[in-house]
């Protein structure tokens, strides 16, 4: 798979470095003005404030993807997230329809910092995730079995599960996604965050003991033995998030000590011991849509990222808000897109020398499109092939 292409820069990045975030803010608003609707600049809801404040359009990755290959002026798009929603974003800005609709124009897609990836996302790379299938398919029927990935995933992962029948999931559809799954096969693999893939599969029925985790750095069968494998329901990658993996069953009652009539909201990328004391867990989009909702005076110790968490507090000062852990967790690789390097990047872009655009090749791009479509269809209620 084509990664990426860094093309010569007229603008180094180190003077920006110097420059004030009044100063930044101006020049990238010059920018977004002489671009106009041609420019995109989404925001991802764990980006920093000031990022955020200069977005086109702020949302969750799926979301923000789909909003953006929407756009019939769009020519660039500057993600400011991480490496797997820029992909998503080229994968879906850029398929075939989109590119007739522009006779071959292609929208730029560009991250303003490389170095802005994902943990979760590295935990399972395409090589692995090849092995695990094959080592497998000594023990079980691989026919027989569905590949599902969280959309937190590399592109070559959603080109392996079109190519094997699988799908694609967000947070937000898991469970269809799931129900999808056991209608057509007997097992789902489901990678890369084994705490979204066990906290949905444990409200549909299957237990703990029919969830093996696979250790990719394991030397046999991730880990498990060949009973597990061929007792298992949903075999499970062992990936998390480095933020969400931070909140523990002890904030949860330590809240509720000195709190009373608090209620716990955390995403289900959390672990079970958390997911299963909260009032309410759900997707990014439900936790904001939960707290938007809710009455004046209500207490919440939400467990998502921390940027989130504060803008919410800050949005709604009618209600008590709370970061459930007592420790720091933000996501440090979302972190490192700044003013200066969306400055950066942005006036390379205005100037005919775009760097680190994101390109997913052709047959990558293909099969992706096919698990993403079927996801789209499985939300819809429409019928999947």
């Amino acid at each position: 798979m084509s990664a990426t292409l860094n093309l010569p820069a007229t603008h180094r990045f180190a003077p920006y470095r110097e420059l004030s975030n009044a100063e930044l803010t101006a020049r990238i608003q010059a920018v977004r003005d002489e671009l106009g609707p041609r420019l995109l600049i989404l925001g991802h809801h764990y980006q920093q404030d000031e990022v955020i404040a200069l977005s086109d359009l702020r949302g969750d990755s799926y979301q923000l993807s789909k909003l953006a290959a929407a756009s019939g002026d769009c020519r660039a798009i500057v993600f400011c997230g991480v490496h797997f929603m820029a992909e998503t974003a080229d994968i879906l800005a850029n398929r075939p329809e989109k590119l007739a609709q522009r006779n071959g124009e292609r929208v730029a897609v560009v991250l303003p910092d490389m170095a802005a990836g994902c943990s979760m996302a590295d935990m399972a790379a395409i090589e692995q995730v090849e092995n695990a299938w094959d080592e497998m398919g000594d023990v079980i029927d691989t026919d027989d079995v569905t590949p599902v990935t969280y959309i937190n995933s590399a592109a070559s992962l959603k080109e392996f599960c079109g190519r094997h029948g699988g799908i694609v999931c967000t947070s937000s559809n898991a469970r269809k996604v799931l129900e999808w799954a056991f209608a057509r096969s007997s097992r789902v693999m489901f990678f890369p965050d084994q705490h979204l893939g066990r906290n949905t599969a444990l409200t549909m029925g299957i237990s703990n003991e029919q969830m093996p985790v696979w250790d990719p750095h394991a030397a046999d069968l991730g880990g498990n033995t060949e009973d597990a494998i061929a007792g298992g329901k949903v075999i499970l990658w062992r990936g998390h998030c480095s933020v969400h993996q931070m909140f523990r069953k002890e904030h949860v009652e330590g809240f509720r000590e000195r709190e009373p009539g608090i209620k716990i909201l955390v995403h289900p990328e959390c672990p079970q011991e958390v997911n299963d004391l909260a009032d309410v867990s759900g997707s990014t989009g439900k936790i904001i849509e939960t707290v938007r909702a809710a009455a004046a005076g209500t207490k919440w110790a939400i467990g998502t990222e921390l940027h989130l968490v504060n803008r919410l507090k800050a949005e709604h000062p009618e209600q008590q808000i709370h970061f459930l852990s007592p420790v720091v967790c933000m996501c440090a690789t979302m972190y490192r897109i700044d003013l200066a390097h969306l400055c950066w990047s942005l006036e390379n872009l205005a100037a005919g020398t775009p760097v680190n655009t994101i390109e997913v090749d052709e047959e990558t791009t293909r099969w992706s499109l096919v698990a993403l479509q079927r996801m789209l269809d499985v939300t819809e209620g429409k019928a999947v092939d």
